[in-house]
């Protein structure tokens, strides 16, 4: 394997890792606001979830922000097309997740009961939708994406926003946001009181359950859709384009990565292990092994997805032929290759810094603390 290929390979390990950490931790903080009027049922307790999160989430935020810097620096194609072609999408998101600083801020600046409501209500908007449309996202790529390219890869684009709201979308978005419940549930058992932590834990086993359920139900249908198979491509040392390729789409082609290398297979296997562990820890009450086994649960629903669309990047449903892959979508090896030497630094500083937050900041959440604190959500 030559070096270009290598980092090529590598930056799309690295992608999939930045996306695993934005699931695991923004989309816990995504949890607890999704659950805020379910498990808390008075003022104290609403302030008691958000303030069990705010010291991490804006943090968190900035593995959401990693995501779409490795994406334009390692993939810009990718960065480009799909920005364009998903374009209503990324307002979607963006819009919703606007609601969470705001109402973070302001939902305790003023006693009135009709205020603080509006603002609960806007915090579970901003934590809920925003998961849906990433669970979207992803069901949207193993659909295809509406777009192809001309000679000099200026994109066209066709029918992708009401992509999103086809079944098998808006099916994977229902599992991004059971598996973001599980994920803030377990945290709010972690460092919030009872009855509220009570509560959460019911949630959480709820949120494994559906996840599970909505899982296999996602297997099966994605072995059923068409899928893409690279069939040829220029070989290696020559210029990459989607325009010099082979592909073809039939059912069952997400299959193929699984069919040749079955040690893929553990990858949903993680998923099972891990949803079944997070339901038996969170019935007796292990919070943080709950929290564990949710996040490694994560990793294989992600990880099945990128092994079955692996080598695509956007698959694309217009003119498959020009679909973007890890061969043709990437920088240029120099670029990558200083990347490489910046993200060996930066990215375990990151991870051991947010590592180190959960740790200083870790134990229950009382409500004595909350009322004399000014620092206090």
């Amino acid at each position: 394997m030559d070096l270009y290929t290598a980092l090529k390979l590598g930056w799309w390990a690295t992608l999939g890792i930045v996306l695993i950490g934005t699931a695991v931790l923004m989309g816990g903080d995504m949890g607890v606001g999704a659950l805020l009027r379910l498990v808390a049922r008075s003022d104290a307790q609403r302030r008691a979830c958000l303030n069990a999160i705010g010291p991490h989430w804006e943090g968190n935020q900035t593995w959401f922000v990693l995501a779409g810097g490795a994406s334009f620096a390692a993939f810009p194609l990718l960065y480009a097309t799909a920005f364009s072609a998903l374009y209503l999408l990324m307002l979607l998101l963006l819009w919703s997740m606007l609601l969470r600083p705001v109402g973070f801020e302001y939902r305790s600046k003023l006693p009135q009961r009709a205020w603080r409501e509006t603002w609960d209500w806007a915090l579970v908007l901003g934590g809920a939708l925003p998961m849906l449309v990433f669970g979207a996202a992803f069901g949207q790529l193993l659909l295809g994406i509406g777009f192809d390219l001309d000679w000099n890869l200026r994109s066209s684009y066709a029918g992708n926003a009401a992509g999103l709201l086809r079944p098998f979308a808006l099916l994977c978005g229902a599992l991004a946001l059971s598996l973001a419940c599980l994920q803030g549930a377990a945290m709010l058992m972690q460092r919030c009181e009872q009855p509220l932590a009570e509560r959460a834990r019911r949630c959480a086993m709820a949120a494994a359950v559906a996840a599970l359920g909505l899982f296999a139900v996602a297997s099966v249908w994605a072995g059923q859709l068409d899928g893409w198979e690279l069939l040829r491509h220029p070989g290696s040392g020559v210029a990459q384009t989607p325009l010099q390729q082979a592909v073809a789409v039939y059912p069952g082609a997400w299959q193929l990565g699984f069919t040749r290398h079955p040690a893929l297979w553990l990858l949903p296997g993680l998923v099972v292990l891990g949803l079944l562990g997070a339901l038996a820890a969170a019935r007796a009450r292990r919070a943080l092994a709950a929290w564990r086994l949710g996040a490694l649960a994560w990793v294989g629903v992600l990880g099945t997805a990128g092994a079955s669309l692996f080598p695509f990047l956007l698959p694309s449903r217009t003119d498959p032929s020009h679909s973007l892959t890890v061969w043709n979508a990437a920088s240029s090896r120099d670029t990558l290759l200083w990347m490489s030497g910046f993200a060996l630094v930066l990215l375990p500083t990151v991870a051991l810094y947010t590592r180190w937050c959960f740790r200083v900041m870790r134990g229950k959440v009382r409500q004595e603390e909350i009322e004399s604190s000014d620092h206090a959500y």
